[in-house]
This record gives C-alpha cells, structure tokens and sequence, in this order.
C-alpha cells in the first residue's frame, strides 16, 4: 500500500496533462465560432440593390473598394452597358470574314421566315422584316451572346394575337390591333429592362425548363394546325388557338371554300424543305442547305405563280410588301384607355416567355463554345432593344433556336453576324419587296411548319419524367393547357404546378438525420450514407431550406422534437430497458443550407430551445451562414443559448458535445495519510456509440472496493488500442467489460483517481 500515494500522484499528474490538451482544444473552437459571431453586419436591402444594378451597368469587378475617377467611372458603365466597348476593340478582319458568311446565311432564313412570323402575328410582311433589322443593331450593341440570332419567332409570333385578339380583333380594325401591339411592344421592353437593372432573372426561372418543354410542344402543334390556314388557302378561319375549336375550322371549310392548287404547291415546297433539313443534318459540310432552303422556297415559288397566273386559280399571295426603313411608331403607342391594364398584362407574361427562350438559347451555346453569359445583363439588353422596337415599328424579338443554330453551324465569331443580317435585311426592305408581290401565301406557311419539328423534343420529355415526375406533371400541365384550352392558360397552369412544387418544398422541406462517416469529419444523411455513425448522445440534423421562415418554421421544430422522442425510444428498445431514461444529451443542428431566416424561424428556434432545455437536452448550432447569425445576434437568440453553443462546423459541434460526455472521474474520500477509502458499489462507464479516439486507457486505483465495474465500449468506434487497468486490490463482486469484435476507438482516456 506505501506505493498507492505515488501511483495516484502519477495518474493525477496524467489527468492535468490531458485537461490541459482538453482544454486546448476548447479554446480553439472558442476561437473559431468567433469568426462566426464577430463577423461584420450583412448588406442591407437598400446596398444590395444598389450592389445589384452596379454589378448589371459596371464592367469589370465591382468588389474593388479603390476610388476611381469619375471618367475611368463613367467608361466602365458604359463597357457594362455596351459590351461591344470591351471586345470591339480586339476584334480582327479574320473573324469579320466568318461573320460575314455567317449573317447572310442567317439572312437567307431570316427573311422568309420573317415575313411568315409577321402573317402569324396577324402583322403585315413587312412588320416581320422590320423586326429583324432594329433590334439586331440594338442587341449587337449591348447583347453578350456571340451566337444567338435575334428577330421574330414562332412562339412569341403566335403569342401575341391569342392575347391582343380578346381584347381587338384584327380582322375588324387592324390599326387599332397594331397598335396594340406595339404598345405591348413597349411595356415588354420596360418589364425586361426593369428585370436586368434589379437582378431579377429568378422571375423568368418559374417557366422551369420542363415547363418549356411542355409549352414549346403544345405551342409548335397549335401553330402547324394555324398554318393549314394558309396551306389549304382558307379565308375565314377561327380566332381560338385550342386544338379542337381550330380542327372545326378546318372541317367546316372543306365544306365552303378551300383551294387544292395551295395544298399541292405548299406540301411540294415543304418536302424540299424537310428533305434539305434532313440533309443537313446528316451531312455537317451541308449545314447551309436548311438555310437557303427557305429563300429558295420564296423565289422557285414567287418565280411559279408569276408565269403561271396562278394567283387567278385561287393560289393567295403576299401582294405589297411596303419598303423602305422602318416608320416612327411613337405616335402609335396607347398610353390612356379601358385596355391599358390589359396591355401591360401582356406585356409582362410576353416578356418573360421571350425572356425565357433567349437566354435558355444564349446559355445553351455559351456552354457550347466555354465562355459565362450573364443572364441579368441579357435582359437589360432585350429590354432595350424591344424598347427601340416599340418605337420603330418592331413587335417583340428574342433569341431564334432554329436561326441561332443556322448562325452556330454557318461559323459565326462574335454578334456582328446580326449586324451583317440586319443590314441585308434593310437592303431586302429598300430593294426587293416590289419583287415578293406574286409569293404564294402557303409558302410562307411551309416555311414555318418546317421549323417547327425542332420545338418538339420528345426524347427530353421522356428524360423528365424519368428524373423528376413533379416536373413531368408540370411539362404536361403547359403541353395540355396549350393544346386545348388557350396559351395563358397553359402558362398558367405550368406556372401553377411549379409554384405549388416550390410551395410544398418550402413547406415540407427535407430535415435529415446525420452521422459521420468512417474515417473521416465530413457528416452525411444516413439513410443516403448506411455506413454513416450516429452518436448515441448527440441528434445531429441538417436543415435543407434555403430559408427558414412562416411557412415551414413550426413544421421543422414539431419534426425535431419527434425525432428527439423517437430516438430515444428507440434507444430504450435496443437496451431492452422496463424503464425509460433519457439517452440523448444534445441536439445539434446543422444549418449550412439555410440562407435566410425570419421572426418566426427565431420564434420557432426558441421554442424549440425551451422545450429541450426543460427536457435537460441541449441545443447547438453549427455553420449559420451571414444573414441567419446576423438575424440570431439582433434576435438574442444567440444569447438565450450561449454563444459557447455555436461552432464554425458540425465537426466541431460534435467534438465539443462528445468533451462533455466522454470525461468520466470518480472521486474518492481519502484519509490524512492521503490513501483512498472510496467504498463505491457500482462504477458505470459507458462511451458514446460514435467514439473517434485512438486509444482506450481505463485505469481503476488498487485500493478502490466496488462492488461492480461495468465498461461497455460499444463497436461504432474505432479503436486502434484498448488499456483497461483493473486494480490488483480491488474487490469487486462483479466486472463487466463488453468489448464488441468491431471496436474502433482512436482514444479514450479514463482516470478514476482521488480528488485534488
């Protein structure tokens, strides 16, 4: 027994040692979550706005907090504004010669389709062809896209007058319908612009690409079934859109007056189209023929109705196509009247449907050729160029899939491809209109029927509904809307199936249980990671919502509290215990993916934190990112748990929790000459499933009596050595010592000494 004051003085001194690493430790997680809580205050609303418009205007990077002169200034906004500034200056003659190719193949498509697209918008030939030579020179200016192909397109074309017609026909008084049309013209150019300056281009993401699958599909058939119109040369012809009411038209008109020579003279023209399409496909080297194609088209067919006369056997044609530069339309445009508030409400879903086809074609061949295009800047410049539209007699242009891959094949450089096709197109305008008097009007429809096979992609539709079937729902929700009832209703319906999909994420959103994995500190869902290892003590759960907020606070608190019960059910189960006792110790809560939080995300986190504090569990939290601590500090919230209860990750939350736990001392009362009598009947120690230590050193002093010693050392834990020291002395009625085969602690040291 004379040795026992030395051996206890040795385990003491061992014990200060590893309070001193304990404590280390402790202070450098202290010190790393108060990066965390000292971190500057956020921006503010007003200075994200601000930040928002300079970052959309000023070239370059606006991070830099150096002063700059007010000139040096004044030319970044205009670089910002006018990307040419930037990249004009570089640009070389090689590059100028593919662009040259490139813009008069483009003008070869771009000139009959014009004019077709300006017939389906219910326009004169010449609306089209205006529209494809302004906005081109606005977008060359101010566009950052290098291959996208501005003008009139079929979706947009057809668009308008299902709109405008409810509330003018155009048939009745095609002034006041044009007029109507530039008007919409406008405000779609104000929505536009006003998105880009704001940074609001997460408005035009509710049209989710599924939804433009859909909406592209029931479009493409609703306008082919418009061009029997023209392709059967058909007078009177229902207004509707929806499949069924023009299918009736159809069939009554085969009854009154319907004109054979135009359906064999279009479905002649639109096999050459087809098959040249086809062709040039197949074949990359002949990626012009479906360009020149369609200019073919118009001059073999112009060419057959003049020396034939066949426009006295029923075949329509174009007749007079004004020429010249586009007219002022600035006095045309309505800005007082019953139909404004209607006017402006098309305005705005045709600017985010444009929108939405432009910068999904920009992005598309951007990723193509590996360069970023910025999605806000786009818009600021379509909302520009439409606004320079409205007031030369342009209805609404946007980015072309069919004309943009024509530009793409053709070798374009840069975008002073449009500015080559724009300018071939004015030149059409001042010289060459006389000479499509005698165009067969079905022409114009095969041209636009040929186009339309590639807005139909079948093989995506499939892929959606085998990746995602809420976006499969969604895409069928705008392909049936369209199809037969209306394209605002198919729109909206669309648009309803992905806000109710947003809507249920929010408010539903996925919580998961984490654990660690093996061998590592990165922490994982362990229904997606089996192997991951729960902490017996600790609930880890990771919120995924980017924000926590009315809609989902009660719903995440309510989940968190049953999970806390239902662990510890299930804990008691697997112990096989008649009593209950409580096993979970902290609750640890990850928040990296929450972005956001409000007052009833505080309120809830509150609650949340009383109900568990009575329970005697405590909460902590880790990775908040800026403007969740930021709300937190102003909330007290951080207070009210302790700034001791937030870490900088989940790992070292769980570090700090498993501290707590993990020390075991048991103290013994000593006589004067400093030897233990401690007569303890039961020494428990159980450690934590998820045990992360590389050594086990488990001590018992020699002259402690026990009547029981009972170590369970469960086998989550990775162990790479295990030293239990039982006392030579000691009389214990009972040892129990469960070591399970997969134990893998790294280390654990465990001193039963005397008290200091």
């Amino acid at each position: 027994m004379g040795s026992l004051p030395n051996e206890a003085f040795g385990v003491e001194e061992h014990h200060q040692q590893q309070q001193q690493q304990v404590d280390m430790e402790d202070s450098s997680r202290a010190e790393r979550a108060q990066w965390l809580l000292n971190s500057p205050d956020p921006p503010s609303l007003w200075q994200e706005l601000v930040g928002s418009i300079r970052e959309t205007l000023f070239h370059g990077n606006n991070n830099n907090k150096k002063k700059t002169s007010s000139r040096g200034g004044a030319f970044s906004f205009f670089k910002g504004l006018f990307p040419i500034l930037n990249w004009g200056r570089y640009y070389k003659a090689s590059k100028f010669k593919s662009d040259l190719m490139a813009g008069l193949t483009l003008a070869s498509l771009s000139i009959p389709q014009s004019i077709g697209y300006a017939n389906l918008a219910k326009l004169d030939p010449q609306y089209g062809l205006y529209t494809s030579f302004v906005p081109p020179l606005i977008y060359a200016l101010m566009g950052s896209s290098r291959e996208i192909a501005i003008g009139p397109v079929a979706v947009v074309s057809m668009l308008l007058p299902s709109l405008i017609q409810k509330i003018e026909d155009p048939l009745a008084d095609p002034i006041a319908y044009r007029k109507l049309v530039f008007t919409v013209t406008f405000f779609a150019g104000i929505f536009q612009f006003v998105f880009g300056m704001l940074r609001l281009g997460f408005l035009v993401d509710f049209l989710s690409h599924a939804v433009i699958v859909g909406f592209m599909a029931g479009a493409a058939i609703v306008i082919g079934l418009q061009q029997l119109k023209g392709l059967l040369g058909i007078s009177h012809f229902t207004t509707k859109t929806d499949v069924v009411s023009v299918l009736g038209s159809v069939f009554t008109s085969f009854h009154h007056e319907w004109y054979p020579l135009n359906f064999v003279l279009g479905c002649s023209f639109l096999i050459f189209l087809l098959a040249a399409r086809f062709i040039g496909r197949r074949n990359k080297k002949l990626f012009w023929l479906p360009a020149i194609a369609p200019l073919i088209s118009v001059i073999l067919s112009t060419f057959i109705v003049y020396i034939t006369k066949a426009d006295k056997h029923g075949v329509k044609i174009i007749k007079h196509i004004k020429g010249g530069i586009n007219p002022s339309s600035v006095h045309e445009l309505q800005f007082k009247g019953p139909l404004l508030g209607q006017t402006v409400k098309i305005g705005l879903i045709t600017a985010i449907v444009a929108l939405t086809e432009a910068i999904a074609v920009g992005r598309s061949f951007a990723s193509i050729k590996g360069y970023h295009l910025d999605g806000n800047k786009e818009m600021v410049a379509m909302g520009f160029m439409n606004l320079a539209g409205s007031l030369t007699s342009c209805y609404v242009a946007t980015g072309s899939f069919s004309r943009t891959a024509v530009n793409f094949s053709a070798g374009c450089e840069t975008v002073v491809s449009n500015i080559v096709m724009a300018v071939t197109v004015l030149l059409s305008l001042i010289m060459f209109t006389r000479l499509l008097y005698y165009t067969p009007v079905t022409i114009l429809a095969s041209i636009i029927l040929s186009a339309l096979p590639g807005l139909i992609d079948i093989n995506e539709a499939i892929h959606i509904y085998k990746v995602d079937k809420l976006d499969f729902l969604a895409c069928i929700g705008a392909f049936l809307g369209v199809l037969f009832a209306s394209v605002e209703i198919g729109l909206l319906a669309a648009v309803s199936i992905s806000f109710a999909k947003i809507l249920l994420n929010a408010v539903r959103p996925s919580i998961e249980i984490l654990g660690r994995l093996p061998r590592t500190d990165t922490f994982g869902e362990i229904s997606q990671y089996p192997m991951a290892i729960k902490t017996q003590s600790v609930l880890t759960i990771r919120i995924n919502s980017a924000v926590f907020c009315f809609v989902n606070a009660n719903f995440i608190r309510e989940r968190i509290l049953r999970w806390v019960t239902e662990e510890e059910e299930e804990e008691n189960e697997d112990e096989f215990q008649e009593t209950t006792r409580r096993t979970i110790k902290a609750v640890i809560l990850d928040m990296s993916s929450v972005m956001n939080i409000d007052t009833s995300g505080i309120v809830a986190l509150e609650e949340l934190h009383r109900k568990l504090a009575s329970n005697g569990i405590e909460l902590t939290m880790a990775s908040p990112r800026w403007q969740v601590i930021h709300k937190l500090k102003l909330g007290k919230f951080v207070d009210k748990i302790g700034k001791g209860c937030v870490f900088l990750t989940v790992g070292e939350a769980m570090d700090a929790c498993l501290a707590c736990k993990i020390a075991v001392y048991i103290g013994c009362r000593t006589r004067d000459d400093g030897t233990c009598v401690g007569r303890y009947k039961e020494v428990d120690i159980d450690l934590p499933r998820e045990g992360q230590y590389k050594e086990i050193d488990i001590d018992l002093l020699g002259d402690c009596r026990y009547e029981e010693v009972d170590i369970d050392l469960p086998g989550e834990g990775r162990c790479e050595e295990v030293d239990i020291d039982l006392p030579r002395e000691g009389r214990c009625k009972e040892v129990d010592l469960d070591l399970l085969k997969d134990g893998r602690y790294e280390e654990v040291d465990i001193d039963i000494r005397r008290p200091t």
